[in-house]
């Protein structure tokens, strides 16, 4: 990561969590008060192939002590309805806020993979994680939609598992690496300013004009 990305991250991030200070509080206050699980969600993620850190979501699914994996049809059930919500607006990330300020991720870049998966393809991931992982990316933007659609056809976790790694691995990866040898400051502009549209009803979301790439 280059200093001047890393600046960028910084004062972002801290704009971005006084400026959304409100809408941090209110969701805090949502998810607890369905008290039925703790209100954030910390996940094993890799920053480089060899070390990891914790990524923190707003709890978004029934709590289960044994979940594992990413999710798919089979945890469908488990997802509340105030999850979904802030699912479909991307809240459910703002906790990320806190990780990209201590570094852990940037703001654009491939989203971190669990250790398993890291495990799994060394040499693939050892390429992808040149770069720091970010909370959105090309990938997030262009694949996640299709990612969505073929885990929640899956009804076991066998399936989930199976689709993720011959499928949904391969294509975000080819992504990552592109942004990778393209990637300019406007670009991770573009790619920000269209995740951030997602928290804005779809009628007033500004149209999206050009290309990522």
């Amino acid at each position: 990561m280059t200093p001047g990305k890393r600046l960028f991250d910084i004062l972002f991030s801290l704009y971005l969590m006084a400026f959304l200070a409100p809408v941090i509080a209110v969701v805090t206050w949502k998810v607890w008060r369905q008290g039925d699980g703790p209100i954030l969600y910390g996940s094993e993620r890799m920053k480089t192939p060899t070390q990891g850190f914790t990524l923190w979501k707003f709890r978004t699914m029934a709590h289960d002590p044994g979940d594992q994996g990413v999710t798919g049809g089979h945890k469908s059930g488990r997802i509340t309805p105030l999850g979904a919500a802030l699912r479909k607006r991307r809240l459910d990330e703002l906790p990320q806020l806190w990780n990209i300020l201590k570094g852990d991720v940037s703001f654009v870049g491939p989203r971190p993979p669990l250790r398993r998966y890291v495990e799994m393809f060394p040499d693939l991931y050892g390429l992808v994680l040149r770069s720091r992982p970010g909370v959105t990316g090309l990938a997030s933007l262009i694949y996640a939609p299709h990612e969505d659609r073929i885990l929640s056809a899956c009804r076991t976790p066998e399936e989930t598992e199976r689709a993720y790694v011959t499928i949904c691995i391969p294509r975000k990866a080819r992504l990552d690496l592109l942004y990778q040898r393209r990637r300019t400051f406007w670009m991770d502009v573009k790619l920000i300013s269209w995740t951030t549209a997602k928290f804005f009803p779809r009628r007033i979301r500004p149209r999206r004009k050009g290309r990522f790439v």
